[in-house]
């Protein structure tokens, strides 16, 4: 008897390393994909010369409206894997809800970069200091995204504000549906201000 225990004993160490090796294999979940959405009218039809993730200085200029904010998280596949070298690019009006664009008449003041792009590294993360996005007439408050890999447009999407009164009242957050969730997120003030976490999900890389 005591044999035949030491031989299951070492059956079971043999097959241990299987077994585990195949709950290893097993493939992770797929995550959502950031649902896509309008680039709006207000692209920048010329890319500032200060281009970078801060868009509270523009070339000399500081800006000190609204409330500064940090909008962070990571580009990655449906698989969780990050997508290195991909741009990331936001854009957004300043606090008086005007854009550095000809089609809002050269309002948008000039100290607000109002455009940022930074590419990521292997850990897929980018990180951007701006303001919380301010409401303009028609629209909840909202920052514009987009993503590119060498030449190609891999998403375009928007960025909104969880909690924000306006929400409601706009038409492309209502039209998203349970997509809501996945571009509303909070701003929670932490020890550097206001932060917000913006994972983006690509359906394909």
């Amino acid at each position: 008897m005591p044999s035949f225990s030491r031989r299951a004993a070492a059956a079971a160490l043999v097959a241990l390393p299987f077994c585990w090796s195949g709950a290893r294999a097993q493939p992770s979940a797929a995550l959502r994909a950031t649902p896509r959405q309008t680039e709006g009218p207000f692209y920048p039809v010329a890319l500032p010369k200060d281009a970078d993730a801060d868009l509270l200085r523009n070339g000399a200029l500081q800006y000190t409206l609204g409330e500064p904010a940090w909008v962070e998280g990571t580009v990655s596949d449906l698989q969780g894997r990050p997508v290195a070298g991909a741009q990331v690019e936001i854009w957004q009006c300043d606090q008086a809800g005007h854009y550095h664009h000809p089609g809002d008449r050269g309002t948008a003041d000039p100290r607000f970069q109002g455009f940022g792009r930074v590419t990521v590294g292997a850990d897929g993360r980018y990180r951007f200091r701006t303001i919380r996005p301010a409401p303009y007439s028609g629209r909840t408050p909202h920052i514009h995204v987009k993503v590119k890999l060498d030449r190609r447009e891999l998403l375009t999407t928007q960025l909104y504000v969880e909690g924000d009164p306006h929400n409601e009242r706009d038409f492309l957050w209502r039209n998203l549906g349970e997509d809501r969730a996945l571009v509303t997120v909070p701003f929670r003030r932490s020890g550097e201000g206001l932060q917000a976490d913006f994972p983006i999900v690509l359906a394909s890389a």
